[in-house]
């Protein structure tokens, strides 16, 4: 699946709790650092940085042909050219693994030979589906996710402050603000808790002394 929706509304924490819920194991790959193929493909043995790909990786290791897969923003991987003009972009290496009938007999380019990879589990997350291919986005079923409104997020906020302690004072300064700048300023959940972050480390601070 993919999930598609503005930044900083908890796509990626999701994610990476699916795994975690679910008791198996979970790849990450991050689509801003990992822009070739090589890290889901790997690459062919005979270079002496040649290595399998990381989903693989993480069956072999953890003995489970059901993991979970989340790359994370996708759309930012971008398309690496090699001098010879060959693309190796994420979304493209990822067509045979994402379509079932390719993936159940897939070759492993370092192994040379063929693993069963239709088991996993793709999680994906974008901000935009601009920039991603035709082919790619019609092996997905995409959700389209809309961010948080100021209910949700002084409803968050409230529910995460008591959790982590915070005074019935600071939780209500916090509550205040949201409610006062959350639409002209678009506030998502990432603003929230840094702005819950900041009040912990002052209560702390004022603990201190």
């Amino acid at each position: 699946m993919l999930l598609d929706g503005p930044p900083g509304i908890g796509k990626s924490v999701w994610s990476r709790e699916l795994g975690r819920h679910l008791g198996v194991p979970r790849c990450g790959i991050e689509g801003t650092a990992e822009q070739a193929s090589f890290v889901v493909n790997g690459s062919q043995r005979g270079w002496g940085s040649a290595f399998p790909g990381r989903p693989l990786q993480t069956i072999v290791q953890s003995l489970c042909a059901n993991p979970i897969v989340v790359i994370d923003e996708i759309e930012k991987a971008g398309t690496p050219t090699s001098t010879k003009g060959q693309t190796y972009g994420l979304a493209e290496g990822l067509l045979p693994l994402l379509e079932r009938s390719s993936a159940v007999a897939w070759k492993c380019p370092y192994y040379q030979v063929g693993f069963d990879m239709s088991w996993i589990s793709w999680v994906l997350t974008s901000n935009s589906l601009g920039t991603l291919p035709a082919p790619f986005l019609s092996r997905l079923e995409i959700l389209h996710l809309v961010g948080p409104g100021k209910g949700d997020l002084i409803s968050f906020a409230e529910r995460e402050g008591a959790r982590r302690g915070l005074s019935d004072a600071a939780l209500g300064a916090i509550c205040e603000v949201i409610d006062q700048i959350a639409e002209a300023h678009e506030l998502n959940l990432r603003h929230v808790s840094r702005m819950l972050t900041r009040a912990e480390v002052m209560a702390s601070s004022l603990q201190l002394h």
